[in-house]
């Protein structure tokens, strides 16, 4: 298969940064308990009620233009699986999704420019509800630059104090943010795709270890990404760099941060599983969502993204610019085309690797968002089952696995030139 790469192209794979919505303080109150499920949004005259299935702990708004809508980000509050529908000409639509473990957010499209005043939340702690009021574009612009509307709480909610038992301050230094960019390699034309390749955990964090035989997740990570990068190298159609190329430690900004300053056009990040159960087995692709598809997915980011917690110590240090960022549910082409290249990643490398019935699944996995950047997580197999965790430690299961994913992004981009009417030559 022979392709020809132009800086055109090259420059049409760069991906729209998604808005980064600046994270205001929200109203914090006790400490939370059992988070409050939502299972109502009523949408009545000219006022909106959220209701919970328990006490939620605070809540703030802000309004969001092209297209309209309010968001609500609530503390202490799980979302629902169920559908709510509109009952007011002023709401086109709602939404939900979960912004982090302990806070969920609800988008109220809107029909028509509104405003929202007398915000608050119900003294049970069980409900929040403001009103609408219809307004110009111009009185709707202003408001979208006054940023966030904290909810009044009633008096009994903030006189609680927050129970703690002790408290230990302790300095550390912050994230280097200097980490040196790994060289690029493969073909010499720079305006060939770029993909980069996370060996993940490494250093001091070995990942998933087998107990029977010892073998640690960031040592087949590490032979299998450089297995990938050989494969891609030999090819001579693309450009290939990793994050890691040897058993050092990465918190996980830095992982995604090196493949944005490179300016990838693919980012993927090589794990090996582990589960309970030692016949589970068979890779998975995940990508990113805000809500996990099921419960194996939410087990799975909640253990990933702990890797940069070790002794209960926080070394990764987020800054704003990321992790302050949440995909807008209309801004979505980095993670459609991910979930594209997650299924073509299973039909082009099922030859070569064994995968899971349910091989795609959703996850918010913090090494996926690079807003900017198509990604996917491959599990390539499960490291607490005997016979993945030979097949990814032989150098013939690395080999398979390298030519499986190498296939799959020749298509990838195969695919992209001739979507973008390709040149000729290369």
């Amino acid at each position: 298969m022979t392709f020809g790469w132009t800086a055109r192209i090259h420059a049409m794979h760069k991906r729209r940064m998604l808005q980064s919505l600046a994270l205001a303080s929200t109203l914090t109150m006790a400490a939370p308990g059992s988070a409050g499920g939502i299972y109502a949004v009523d949408v009545r005259d000219d006022r909106v009620i959220v209701r919970f299935d328990d006490r939620v702990d605070g809540a703030s708004a802000f309004l969001l233009d092209t297209p309209r809508r309010i968001a609500l980000d609530i503390s202490g509050a799980q979302i629902s699986r169920g559908q709510f529908a509109p009952g007011n000409g002023t709401i086109a639509a709602v939404r939900q999704g979960q912004l982090s473990e302990s806070t969920a957010r609800v988008v109220l499209d809107l029909a028509s420019p509104a405003t929202l005043g007398d915000a608050q939340i119900a003294p049970d702690g069980k409900s929040l509800s403001f009103s609408l009021k219809g307004a110009t574009d111009s009185v709707f612009r202003t408001a979208v630059g006054r940023g966030r509307t904290n909810f009044d709480a009633p008096a009994n909610m903030s006189a609680r104090p927050r129970k703690r038992l002790h408290s230990i301050t302790v300095p550390i230094p912050s994230m280097a943010r200097g980490v040196a960019l790994p060289p690029i390699e493969g073909a010499r034309d720079g305006t060939r795709p770029l993909i980069v390749i996370d060996a993940g955990h490494g250093g001091h964090d070995p990942g998933a270890i087998n107990k029977d035989n010892g073998k640690r997740e960031k040592d087949v990570t590490l032979a299998i990404a450089q297995a990938i990068r050989d494969q891609l190298v030999k090819s001579g159609r693309v450009r290939v760099a990793l994050t890691r190329d040897d058993d050092k430690y990465l918190v996980l900004q830095e992982r995604y941060g090196i493949a944005r300053k490179l300016g990838a056009d693919l980012f993927i990040s090589v794990h090996a599983d582990a589960a309970e159960n030692a016949d589970a087995h068979g890779a998975t692709v995940y990508t990113l969502s805000e809500t996990a598809s099921d419960r194996e997915a939410a087990r799975l980011a909640a253990r990933e993204n702990k890797a940069d917690i070790i002794n209960g110590v926080n070394l990764g240090g987020q800054s704003g610019d990321v992790s302050s960022i949440l995909i807008d549910l209309t801004q979505r082409e980095s993670m459609n085309i991910s979930a594209n290249f997650a299924r073509l990643l299973q039909r082009e490398a099922s030859p070569y690797v064994p995968f899971r019935s349910a091989y795609h699944r959703f996850a918010s996995l913090m090494v996926l968002k690079a807003p900017d950047t198509p990604s996917v997580l491959f599990e390539t197999g499960y490291i607490s089952n005997a016979e993945d965790a030979a097949f990814l430690a032989s150098r013939e299961g690395q080999q398979k696995i390298a030519r499986g994913v190498a296939r799959a992004i020749e298509v990838h981009f195969a695919r992209k030139l001739a979507m973008h009417g390709g040149a000729a030559g290369g």
